[in-house]
């Protein structure tokens, strides 16, 4: 099967399309004519020329001097089709006006017609077609023709006239609905694309936070203990290290999902361990073990994979955010939930009291927490309390009927 080329078109079939479906349609330089288009223009001059052959009996018995400027007009108008792109509304007036009286120019007026048509939104195409109507008026008073009286030649040309006007517009409608669906499925992807972003960019600041913030708070540490026992000082900088460490392959798991470029099966992009609701006590006691006072009440089991990392990122952002804002102080997370009830998470912790140097953020974290809680169909809610606490309360949904991965 032939993969795709160019400007999303198939290069199986690139030839078959007209100009104005190759163009991406991003700026206004005028698209070369293709293959498809010159079998058309071709098609439309010959048809031109044999209308215009077709005529020549009708003209038989005019004077010497109508029969040279139908001969002459007839052949210049043929020549002009070769035009109809690039003027064609020019094109259409003239062989229409011309109409009105000269026989030979009609095979070139009913193509400038149809190219108005297929080319040019109703607004100019319309008038155009009354015009054409208009100028069979004259044409049946002042060439009667002998076996077909001027009622019936006049209905018969604007059976021709409406006839083509129609094909035309019904084209010119096939080609809007095949640009619509271009621009829908561009957009789409464009879409997508950001999603994405923005999917990576939640996961780097839920892990890359957590693990900055962690190493905020052991350095602060050895700062403001430099007395402190050699074995203390050496498992401070261990855990500086190794959250180091992990942050450093975070980062580059993430950055090597934005270069991977592969797009077949053979090549594709290995997902990164994704943390679940049975790691919540693995979080809680490294938050422990960097100083922290973290109580956990943990009584919910068997949450769906999704449903369990949303509300682990939510609680780690929690704990981040207390770690910035209220450190020292004690944290309590309980999280609770069943299946058909729902999976709820509130962190609390007393509000900071003391003028302490703060990690600095960029105050994004609730709003990604948020974010998240909705894009999972739940609610998230944060706030100073009148007891004096801050605090995080998350609820998202979990149905009955799930599946191991719900996202």
């Amino acid at each position: 099967m032939t993969r795709p080329r160019g400007d999303g078109a198939t290069g199986e079939y690139r030839w078959a399309l007209p100009s104005v479906l190759l163009g991406d349609g991003r700026d206004s330089r005028r698209v070369h004519r293709s293959t498809r288009d010159w079998i058309v223009d071709i098609a439309m001059f010959l048809v031109a020329c044999g209308l215009t052959l077709v005529s020549l009996p009708e003209i038989q018995n005019a004077p010497e001097p109508l029969i040279a400027l139908e001969q002459v007009m007839g052949a210049l108008a043929c020549i002009g089709v070769w035009l109809r792109r690039r003027w064609p509304v020019g094109l259409a007036v003239v062989t229409n006006v011309l109409s009105a009286y000269l026989e030979l120019v009609g095979g070139a007026s009913v193509v400038a017609l149809f190219t108005v048509a297929v080319h040019r939104p109703f607004k100019i195409s319309g008038p155009l077609v009354l015009l054409s109507l208009v100028t069979l008026v004259p044409y049946v008073m002042l060439r009667p023709q002998e076996d077909i009286g001027p009622a019936a030649m006049g209905v018969l040309g604007a059976a021709i006239v409406l006839t083509v006007f129609a094909w035309g517009i019904v084209i010119r409608a096939r080609r809007q609905l095949v640009w619509s669906l271009r621009q829908q499925a561009a957009t789409a992807a464009e879409d997508a694309k950001r999603l994405e972003r923005e999917r990576i960019a939640r996961e780097m600041h839920d892990v890359l936070a957590h693990r900055i913030s962690m190493l905020s708070l052991h350095a602060g540490a050895l700062e403001f203990r430099s007395d402190a026992p050699p074995d203390e000082i050496a498992r401070t900088a261990g855990a500086i290290r190794t959250n180091a460490h992990q942050a450093l392959q975070d980062l580059r798991e993430v950055i090597g999902v934005l270069r991977h470029t592969g797009s077949g099966e053979e090549d594709p992009v290995p997902d990164r361990p994704q943390p679940t609701l049975a790691d919540l006590p693995a979080l809680v006691e490294e938050c422990r073990q960097a100083g922290m006072d973290v109580r956990l009440d943990l009584r919910a089991e068997d949450a769906p994979e999704g449903l369990g990392r949303n509300l682990y990122r939510i609680v780690q952002e929690a704990l981040t955010n207390a770690r910035k804002h209220a450190g020292g102080a004690p944290v309590e997370v309980v999280v609770e939930g069943e299946r058909g009830k729902g999976l709820s998470a509130q962190v609390r912790n007393p509000l900071a009291t003391r003028h302490a140097p703060r990690i600095p953020g960029a105050g994004a974290g609730l709003i990604g927490l948020t974010e998240r809680a909705e894009l999972a169909g739940g609610r998230l809610e944060h706030g100073a309390t009148p007891a004096g606490e801050f605090v995080v309360r998350a609820w998202l949904p979990w149905p009955v009927e799930t599946t191991r991965e719900v996202s």
